[in-house]
Formats: structure tokens, sequence, C-alpha cells
């Protein structure tokens, strides 16, 4: 239906045999010398975890939206021109498929262990950066197994494997790196492995970050905390001082798939997403919240993208791209997420339309509002640090 700029193509096979499908949206330049350039290449997966539904359903949404918009939408017919985007909603198929038979929470794959009884790799756990399965080892049962050894995952090797084939075969280069996760409303960058070691692409990432924060914040009023991924929350403070929410520690430390797109393959701008809510319903997501959540990520990936084109964003009505709730969607919250009533809200919204400083491209043609940030506290911490 849409052969001009959607393919559809396979990273590889799952343990028990499932394929792993993957979208690539883009249009191949058809001038000479642009064609022997490498293509700039952004990879989003969804789904490394079985029972993160939303993480699946948001890559789709947004993939759906690209797709859909190109050609009708200025900004994101530039995107899909300019880049080439892989989507991979389920990189755990058969986990998937699990949730939905046997297990509503099982996060691993279906792979077999030392243990009969106790199956599963975390496949964000299994990548050889900075592996440290020697923590887990021992216990195959633990949520974050990570193997006896590194990319004993299959679907982690799989997709390791396609994108090492795609930069070294293919002409392709991913500059951009968006994992899916949930739940927490987090935007997390690298590393994961440890806090001493620091990217050194830091201040880009984080005013990247920050960005993406602000958009998502400015047009579905949530909250999205920015911070390393090493720094993974458990308790983070509310606004309210006598409520803290809290959040599972079961992410990815070492070998995680953020740190090995970022460090192995040069990805410059890597995530770690985590998507609704936080907390109140967890991995057990109501329906309700698919298109919501699949909205704010979608503006994110246009913040996303806008940053990476730098000068080849000018001229462009992004704007008039972002999506926005509406009653159908869902309901505003009577207590909305991150503290704002109604008429902050509205404030929001004019300020999202009348300003056209949402993010510092890579040319430094613009910048952050910084009286805007989506954490104000955090926001200012990470402002003075920021390249001025």
């Amino acid at each position: 239906m849409f052969a001009t700029h959607v393919r559809m193509i396979s990273v590889g096979m799952s343990y028990e045999g499932r394929d792993i499908p993957a979208l690539r949206l883009g249009v191949r330049p058809t001038d000479p010398e642009r064609q022997a350039e490498p293509r700039k290449t952004i990879v989003v997966v969804g789904g490394s975890h079985a029972r993160e539904w939303i993480s699946t359903s948001t890559a789709n949404y947004i993939a759906y939206s690209l797709t859909t918009g190109y050609g009708r939408s200025g900004p994101v017919t530039r995107l899909l021109e300019e880049f080439d985007w892989v989507f991979v909603p389920t990189l755990n198929p058969d986990g998937y498929v699990y949730t939905w038979e046997t297990d509503r929470l099982w996060r691993k794959n279906r792979q077999q262990t030392s243990l009969h009884f106790c199956r599963g790799i975390d496949l964000d756990r299994a990548w050889d950066f900075e592996w440290d399965g020697e923590e887990t080892r021992s216990n195959p049962c633990s949520e974050s197994y990570a193997g006896d050894s590194p990319f004993q995952g299959v679907e982690s090797h799989m997709l390791a494997e396609w994108a090492k084939n795609e930069t070294e075969n293919n002409n392709v280069d991913i500059v951009g790196f968006l994992d899916l996760h949930s739940y927490s409303q987090q935007i997390l960058y690298p590393y994961s492995y440890s806090c001493s070691s620091v990217p050194p692409t830091l201040e880009n990432l984080e005013e990247l970050a920050m960005g993406i924060a602000k958009a998502i914040r400015l047009t579905s009023y949530e909250r999205y905390d920015v911070s390393s991924a090493c720094e993974g929350s458990v308790v983070s403070p509310s606004k309210r001082k006598t409520k803290k929410e809290i959040f599972p520690k079961v992410e990815s430390s070492g070998g995680s798939a953020l740190d090995w797109f970022y460090h192995q393959l040069h990805a410059k701008y890597s995530y770690q997403i985590k998507l609704r809510d936080r907390g109140s319903y967890g991995f057990l997501l109501p329906p309700e919240n698919i298109v919501p959540t699949g909205k704010e990520i979608f503006n994110a990936v246009l913040v996303f993208g806008k940053f990476l084109l730098g000068p080849k964003a000018n001229g462009l009505d992004w704007d008039a791209a972002l999506q926005y709730p509406v009653t159908e969607d869902a309901p505003v919250p009577e207590h909305p997420t991150d503290g704002h009533n109604s008429a902050s809200y509205q404030h929001d919204q004019h300020l999202m339309q009348d300003s056209d400083a949402d993010v510092q491209s890579e040319d430094g043609s613009s910048s952050l509002d910084e009286d805007n940030l989506d954490d104000e506290e955090h926001g200012s911490e990470l402002w003075q640090r920021r390249r001025r």
C-alpha cells in the first residue's frame, strides 16, 4: 500500500522460531552523489520485555503516523527523505505470545536455561558491552537473568548481528536509537552500566532529552523525567511532599541495548524511553492510554528528528505536525500527573504554539526555553551543564 516509502524486513528469528519483523521507512535519494553517502538511519525498538505491551503499540503508532504523514506533512516528509527509520515493534515475540496465552506479566524471552523450570533471558542485559551477567549467573529464575555469557539471548544477538551487517555491508550509518520500555515516564541516556563513566556527548544527550521531555509536557501535559540510565529511579520524589512514586528496579545495568548502540555502533543519540504510566497501573496499562501514549512519543520523535536535521529542518511548520490529545483519546485527568491544573495546561499549549525555540539543533540555531523545562529542579541542574 505504501510501497514508495515502506518496506517490510526481518531482523532475525526468535528462540522458538518466530520471525522478528521490522518496518523500514524512508525515501532514498535519486542523486548519485547522495546515493553514495552512508544512509543515516534511526532504529526504534519495542517489546524487548514481553509484558511491556505499550512499547509495542507505541512503536506501531509512530510507524503508522510517519507512514501516513509522508507527502501530507512537510516535516514528516523531510524526515523520511533524510533518514531511514527502522521499527522493530516486538523484539521478543516468544515472550509476547506467552503474555497473551499464559502469564501476562512475563518479562524475559522463552529460552531454555540451565534450570529446566526457569526459562528466559533478560534481553536488555544480554548485550556484550559491559555485560555483567556474573551477578545473575547462578539464578536463572531471576527476572534480570543475563545468561551464562554475552549474547546468549537469541533475539538480542539477532538484532546486534543485523545492525552490524547494516553498518558494515549496506552503507548504513545508525545515528539514533530509541529503545521503548515501560513504565515510569523517563527519558534515559547512556551509560546504563555505570554512573562513573561519562558519555563523551553528554551535553548533547541531555539537551535533546530535555527538549523531548518539554515537547511531551507541552502537548500532552505528561511529565517525563530525564536522567542517566545508570540512575534509573527506584523512588522518584513527587512534587507533593507527602507522596513518593515507586518504580520497579529491574531494568538493565550492564549489557544493555542502549549502551551497545551508543558505544559499539556510535549511534550518537541513543535513549531508552520508559512510557506511561507512573505506577497507577504499571504494566497493566488500560487500552485507552494507547493512542495518547503514541501521540506523545510521536511528538518526541518529531523533536528528535528535527534536532538531527539541523539546518535542513528550517522552513517547515513543525508545530503543525504535532499531535495533541482529544476528548475521545482520553479525558483530561482530574489531577494531571505532573501537578498541572487545566489552566496551566492551556498555558502550556499557548507556549508551544507561540515558541519557535523547542530545542537546540545540532548547528546551534535555536535553544531550549529555560523557564519552561519539564522538571524545574532537574532542568536547572542540567541547564547549567549545557554547552554555551
